[in-house]
């Protein structure tokens, strides 16, 4: 016979209230992305609240990043800032280097020659499908299109070919100086051009086909992401994310630089300011920066690529090593920088994701007292919790890719 103390205890009945025990969970779960995630492009982090699988709230945090570009731009001379420029939005440098220097030139109020005119507007138009590639890319791999991704990634290398040709480097160009450019094209590099700009057209085209009308793919991108167009002013979108809410905007229509004015092309509007407009913006960008380069190249006349001025342009070898006057002038722009005039300026070009602004500061030495950027990443980052609030999780990843954030300009 057993003993008592040896019987069986019975356990409570259960707590109704006990999450474990409960049939379905009704707590909100928290949630981290980044900075360390593949959806999260760059480092940054996004604390997401969630019900069952519907976005609550979304909190983004993208401190964590930070190079301190602006004071570095502060303790070098106006054209050693390109490198720094460079690493803002790596995926289209040059479209920094040139847009930083546009702003100084504004400042100086100096006239490059029209020979760098052309040849600035056709590298930015190569850089900027060059970004649009990239994301046009990212955008099919993670919705599962990696067909569609490899397809793009062969047009960017080709690009990337290009323009180390033209600046030599891959990614991160230091292309152009205060008053023009550091070198002309190369021999034979307008024909590659040409003979890469084919082949672009080409992979476009299987691109298109795979995605654009694509059940699935359509399926996830319509819809999704939506901002009004309100909603994109009020936060300062620029660029494919703020004309796809059908708001015609270009920097390049609005205030024509360099010799925009004198190219043939059309500014894509969208209607619906989700992510498959914003994805048909980047498409048809795309054919349009083709269309430019062709005639940026084909129309840029023979003369100077940067201004006879030894105080703003570096004066040729011959004179360094043989006069004391190109070794005197040689030194003070090393050593001292461009001797801006004192003042304030901003100035901003079309970037591949929208306006860069810059505000320049000048004391009157060689040497910036003051650099802002306008990131248009910043602004566009900005309006992400009112696009994905009350929407599925899953439509986190289309959206990330749509607005194509680069933490290097979004978190300087």
């Amino acid at each position: 016979m057993a003993h008592a103390d040896e019987r069986e205890i019975e356990e409570p009945p259960p707590d109704e209230d006990s999450e474990l025990e409960a049939h379905l969970q009704t707590k909100r779960m928290m949630i981290n992305l980044g900075p360390s995630h593949p959806a999260m492009h760059g480092t940054v982090r996004m604390k997401v609240e969630l019900e069952g699988e519907t976005i609550v709230h979304a909190d983004l945090e993208i401190g964590f990043l930070h190079r301190g570009f602006q004071k570095s731009c502060e303790n070098v001379t106006w054209n050693q800032c390109l490198p720094y420029t460079d690493r803002l939005n790596y995926v289209s440098a040059i479209m920094n280097n040139l847009g930083f220097l546009k702003a100084v030139e504004k400042l100086v109020g100096l006239e490059i020659p029209e020979r760098a005119q052309y040849i600035r507007v056709a590298a930015s138009e190569l850089h900027r499908m060059h970004d649009h590639l990239t994301c046009v890319g990212a955008i099919g791999l993670e919705l599962g299109g990696f067909s569609a991704f490899l397809y793009a990634i062969e047009g960017r290398e080709l690009i990337m070919d290009r323009v180390s040709e033209l600046t030599g480097a891959r990614l991160t160009t230091t292309f152009g100086r205060v008053g023009g450019l550091n070198r002309d094209l190369p021999d034979g590099w307008v024909d590659r051009v040409y003979r890469t700009l084919d082949k672009i057209h080409e992979l476009l085209g299987e691109v298109d086909g795979l995605l654009t009308n694509n059940r699935i793919f359509v399926d996830r991108m319509r819809g999704t992401g939506v901002i009004t167009a309100q909603d994109a002013l009020d936060f300062g979108f620029t660029g494919p994310c703020l004309r796809a809410n059908g708001i015609n905007y270009d920097v390049r229509k609005a205030s024509p630089y360099w010799v925009y004015d004198r190219m043939n092309f059309d500014v894509p509007i969208g209607e619906n300011g989700d992510n498959y407009d914003r994805y048909l913006m980047r498409m048809e960008e795309l054919k349009q920066s083709e269309a430019i380069v062709r005639q940026s190249l084909k129309e840029a006349p023979p003369g100077p690529i940067i201004v006879d001025d030894w105080r703003i342009a570096l004066p040729p070898k011959a004179e360094v090593y043989g006069t004391i006057e190109g070794v005197i002038a040689h030194f003070k722009l090393v050593m001292e920088g461009v001797p801006v005039p004192p003042g304030e300026v901003y100035d901003c070009t079309e970037a591949a994701n929208g306006e860069l602004g810059w505000y320049l500061v000048s004391d009157g030495s060689g040497r910036p007292y003051k650099v802002h950027v306008r990131a248009p990443g910043f602004a566009i980052l900005s309006g992400v919790p009112r696009m994905i609030e009350g929407k599925m999780l899953a439509d986190l990843i289309p959206t990330f890719d749509t607005i194509n954030m680069i933490g290097g300009e979004v978190e300087q």
